[in-house]
Parts: C-alpha cells; sequence; structure tokens
C-alpha cells in the first residue's frame, strides 16, 4: 500500500509585512483614544452648560445683574443710610441709548418700531418715528437699568449706541426726598444731603464706608402715611412733620407733603414741593404762648398760680384788635392761660416780662435768627421792629415768624432742663451731659413740661385728641392766618413721655378744611375701656386736626420708640 505524505505550507512574512499591519493596529488605537477624548470633552462642555443654565434659572436677577456690574462698576459717591443701616442712596451702572438712523434702511426703522412697541408699550411711536426719519442722532431713553438695557440690546440693532455711567438711585423714592435732595446729570449734588455733603459724599478715601444718618425708615414711613390720610380727611394742601429726640437734637424723621420721586429726576418748580420744616417761614400762633410765659417764669416775674383779674375779652393797640378766640373767664392764672390759650392773658403776661428781656428770651433759643443745620435750604425769620403793639401780638405767636424746625427745637430745649441742642441729621458722638450748655433753669422747665401736660390732660386743654393712655403726651396747639389770607395753618407741638421728656413731635397741617363727617375714634383708655368715636365738627383748628393727627403718629410710633408701656407719674 503506497504511503501518502501530508505537506505542510509555511508562508513567511517580509518585514515590511509585519511593519504595515503594526503601523494599522497603531492607528486604530489611536483614533478610538481621540473619539474618547473628544466625547469626554463634549459631554463636559455639555454638563457645564446645563449646570450655568440651572444655576441661573435658580438665581434673582438682582443678584446676576449685580454679579455682572460688580466686575467692572466704580462708585462716584458714598452710600447714605439710615440709623438701622437702610440703604437710603446708593450708585449702580445705569445706560443711556442712543439711535443713530441713518445706519438703518427704511424696511429696518419699520421693524424697529414694531420691536419697540411690543416692548416698550408707553413709547410713543409717533414721535419716534418722526425722530428717525429727521434726526442724525437721538437719545431713546437715560438711566435705563441693566434689565431695560438688555431688552434694547437684545433686539441686535446696529443703530443702538449704549453708554454706561455710575448713576444715583434712591431705593426709598418719595419716601426722604426733601432730605436727602438730587444729583445732577454728572453725578454732583445740587440739593438736600447730596449737595451739603457733597465733597465728603465724593471722598475716595471714605468710599467703602456709608454716610450715617440719624433718621429712621420705619417712622418716616409710619409718620408720612398718617400726614397722607390727614390730606385726605381735612383736604389740607400740605403737611409736615418733625420728630426729634429732644436730649441730643437727632432727628429721626422730618417730613414734608407734597413729596417726589427722587429717581424721576424732575425740575420743581411749584412752591409747594418747598421743605416747609427747614424753609418754610411761618407765623405760627399760640405756640409761642409757651416762649411768653417760660420767660417770665425765668425772670422770676411769675409762677405757675400767679393770678390775673380782669382779663378782657379783647383790646386794642394801635390799628391791632386782639380778642380771645372763645369766651374764657374773666381771672385766670398763668398756668390757665397756657392750657386755655388766653390770647389777652398772653399778652398780660408779655407786658410784665417787657420787650428786652422778651427779645432777649427768645434770642437765646434762636427763634429769630437763620440756624446752622445740615442742610442749605434753611429759612431765615422775617425781621420786625419792636414796640409795644409788637410785644403785645407777638405774645401769643402773631406778627413774628420762623421755621418749623426751630419751634421744635425751642420746644426740645424747654423739655429736657433748658440744655442747648442743635438739630442735626448727621449721627454724631453723644455730647456728655456735663459739657452741656444749660441757657433755661431745670426749674423753668419743669414747670413748663407740667403746664403742657395739662393742655392735653385735662377736659379744659386744647389738645385732648392727642392725650393716648400710657404716652404722657404734652403740648400746645397753635391756630394762625396766612399772610394776606383767610387760609389756616395749624400746628401741633408735643412732647413725651412728658414725665420725662424723649421727643418732641410737631405736626403742621397747610391749609385744612372743617370736616364735620369725620369720626376720630379714641382708642381704649382706663377712662374709656372699649373707647369711643367723636364725630366730626365744624371747627377749624389746631386741637381739632393738627392735634388728631399727632396722637395718631404717636399712637403708631410708640412701640417702635418703646415707651407704650410707661406709666404716668401723679403729677401729671
Amino acid at each position: 500500500m503506497k504511503r501518502r505524505n501530508k505537506s505542510f505550507y509555511f508562508e513567511d512574512y517580509t518585514e515590511s509585512k509585519i511593519l504595515e499591519k503594526e503601523v494599522y493596529f497603531n492607528i486604530v488605537k489611536v483614533s478610538y483614544s481621540r473619539i474618547t477624548f473628544l466625547s469626554f470633552i463634549f459631554l463636559s462642555l455639555v454638563l457645564i452648560c446645563s449646570i450655568k443654565m440651572i444655576y441661573l434659572s435658580l438665581s434673582s436677577d438682582k443678584f446676576f445683574y449685580a454679579q455682572n456690574v460688580k466686575n467692572n462698576f466704580l462708585k462716584n459717591r458714598r452710600d447714605i443710610v439710615d440709623r438701622n443701616g437702610t440703604v437710603l442712596a446708593t450708585d449702580v451702572n445705569l445706560y443711556d441709548v442712543g439711535v443713530r438712523p441713518k445706519l438703518l434702511k427704511d424696511i429696518e426703522k419699520k421693524n424697529l418700531l414694531i420691536k419697540l412697541g411690543l416692548l416698550f408699550p408707553d413709547l410713543d411711536l409717533e414721535i419716534l418715528k418722526k425722530k428717525l426719519n429727521k434726526n442724525n442722532f437721538f437719545w431713546l431713553g437715560k438711566r435705563l437699568t441693566p434689565q431695560e438695557k438688555d431688552q434694547l440690546w437684545l433686539i441686535g440693532n446696529k443703530a443702538f449706541e449704549f453708554n454706561s455711567r455710575p448713576s444715583r438711585i434712591y431705593p426709598q423714592r418719595n419716601l426722604f426726598s426733601h432730605i436727602l435732595g438730587q444729583t445732577d446729570d454728572i453725578n454732583d449734588g445740587i440739593s438736600g444731603i447730596e449737595k451739603s455733603f457733597d465733597k465728603d459724599l465724593r471722598n475716595k478715601k471714605k468710599i467703602k464706608t456709608s454716610l450715617n444718618l440719624t433718621l429712621d425708615s420705619n417712622l418716616q414711613y409710619l409718620i408720612r402715611e398718617e400726614l397722607i390720610k390727614a390730606q385726605q380727611d381735612f383736604q389740607s394742601i400740605g403737611s409736615a412733620a418733625v420728630l426729634m429726640n429732644v436730649n441730643n437734637g437727632e432727628i429721626l424723621s422730618l417730613i414734608s407733603l407734597p413729596d417726589y420721586d427722587l429717581n424721576q429726576r424732575i425740575s420743581l418748580e411749584s412752591e409747594s414741593y418747598t421743605n416747609k420744616i427747614t424753609l418754610g417761614v411761618y407765623e405760627l400762633g399760640s405756640v409761642f404762648k409757651t416762649f411768653t410765659i417760660a420767660a417770665g417764669l425765668e425772670n422770676k416775674l411769675i409762677n405757675p398760680n400767679t393770678i390775673f383779674s380782669n382779663l378782657e375779652n379783647s383790646i386794642t393797640c394801635d390799628k391791632y384788635t386782639i380778642s380771645e378766640h372763645d369766651k374764657l373767664p374773666k381771672t385766670l392764672n398763668t398756668e390757665q392761660i397756657l392750657i386755655r390759650s388766653s390770647n389777652i392773658g398772653a399778652v398780660r403776661i408779655a407786658q410784665k416780662v417787657g420787650v428786652e428781656k422778651y427779645r432777649t428770651f427768645l434770642n437765646s433759643l434762636d427763634l429769630l435768627n437763620v440756624i446752622n443745620f445740615d442742610l442749605d435750604e434753611i429759612g431765615t425769620p422775617l425781621p420786625f421792629k419792636w414796640g409795644k403793639c409788637k410785644l403785645a401780638t407777638t405774645s401769643y405767636g402773631h406778627g413774628i415768624t420762623t421755621t418749623p424746625l426751630q419751634l421744635a427745637r425751642a420746644y426740645a430745649i424747654l423739655s429736657n432742663g433748658g440744655y442747648k441742642i442743635e438739630p442735626s441729621l448727621l449721627q454724631k458722638k453723644t455730647i456728655p451731659a456735663q459739657k452741656k450748655e444749660q441757657i433755661i433753669s431745670e426749674k423753668t422747665s419743669n414747670e413748663i413740661n407740667l403746664m403742657l401736660r395739662k393742655v392735653v390732660s385735662l377736659n379744659e386743654g386744647t389738645a385732648n385728641f392727642a392725650n393716648i393712655e400710657g404716652y404722657e403726651v404734652a403740648g400746645k396747639t397753635g391756630t394762625a392766618l396766612k399772610y394776606n389770607s383767610k387760609e389756616k395753618l395749624n400746628t401741633f407741638v408735643s412732647i413725651f413721655p412728658a414725665s420725662r421728656p424723649l421727643y418732641v413731635l410737631l405736626v403742621m397741617l397747610d391749609e385744612p378744611k372743617p370736616a364735620p363727617n369725620f369720626v376720630y375714634e379714641f382708642p381704649p383708655s382706663e377712662k374709656f375701656p372699649n373707647g369711643y368715636k367723636h364725630k366730626g365738627e365744624n371747627r377749624n383748628t389746631s386741637g381739632w386736626n393738627a392735634v388728631v393727627v399727632a396722637g395718631k403718629i404717636i399712637e403708631k410710633i410708640g412701640p417702635i420708640l418703646a415707651i407704650n408701656n410707661l406709666q404716668a407719674s401723679n403729677n401729671f
């Protein structure tokens, strides 16, 4: 049998083929690595974008814009804050947006008008159309917020021109308009605190620190709300109030109505926008009787129980006739003259004091001269020639003018033991009591406080509506005719708590009207546990309207001032 041999064929690989195979596998390996790397990069970018989108969707607009503004924003002026750190004025980046119509074709102008009309419905498109067709350049808007600027930017129009600049804004809007004032287009102060402290607010060394005011935003808001309600109730054309610490002169609130939104940057032509507290100069009426009596006490010519007999119902002096506002008893003592607000009684006391001593006393309280203050808007009392008839009329607050700020300051000095203070809007170091100048005796101060308390607490007093239980309110009313007018200016100056005076509150209503349909609801008290209602009257005196408003204000702000649980002394 023939045996068949199996044969094997071995193919030898040449060196070149081996190399080719190795290169092929290396290329494949590198390709996979590159794909993996690129995939990683792509997925990382997707992840980052997703995280950013989630972050922005959860973040507030204010925070987002604030973060972007901080990167390229430098303040020109320091912040202004109240005593609690609430921001009243600050710098932000705002934008001016201009348009260059020559860069647009007719169809583009039409499209732009459509888009602007959709985004900003308040725009006057007819005026805008004329500007687009005639002007080479015009400002579409100034002082726009970052959000408003971005709305325009997203339109993507080549004709828009954006300019950013630091601008002043006022988060509280109307609340402090007469105090803070405004800045101009280049951020220079032109009124109020912005003007008075312009250099200090621009100090680059202090730019990170705020200018701290004595004001309290909470008190300011509550008092303003009551004044607005009063204008509705008594139809006054304006009103004002100031709240001051009697011991150091710090002003906690200062309001003058009408006011205005500081962010609108409008030009104010009407005199109604005058700061009535600091710049307004007025005859303020019977509130001056307190000074007449204090002058008599200080010069030891009278005491609270000095009797004045045979008081006439009216007297004449030269061409003037002086009469009582109501029928009063023929015999009154000093205390009763103030409580019942007797004009003739005040004249008799002033005659005892005499011209020189009375003028000296008023000058010691800085009632007749312009005073230094933190605002440039300060009024100057009108000068007059002293004489016997002028002494008579000034004794009850007629024929003599001053500013409400000076009046409040004088009452603060009378109530705080006779120590001189300077009204201030700027927080300063407290002056120790031993270094204060005492210009009125403590005895006179105590006697005046006791009388002023009775003006409010006794039935025959002229300020019963301010007798809010637990606050020991003391004060004096003043009703005066405006110059060459039959309209009235009604004022009430209150001190509280009377047994340990801390605050003076002045309330003034400009041209209030009788309110026969107004009903005043008295809060519950020891005398009236369920409270009671007093129907409106045809009277138009301070004791009916300004006193009502002051009582409501004290009731609202008392808890903030932490004196609502104060118990009255037996002497009051």
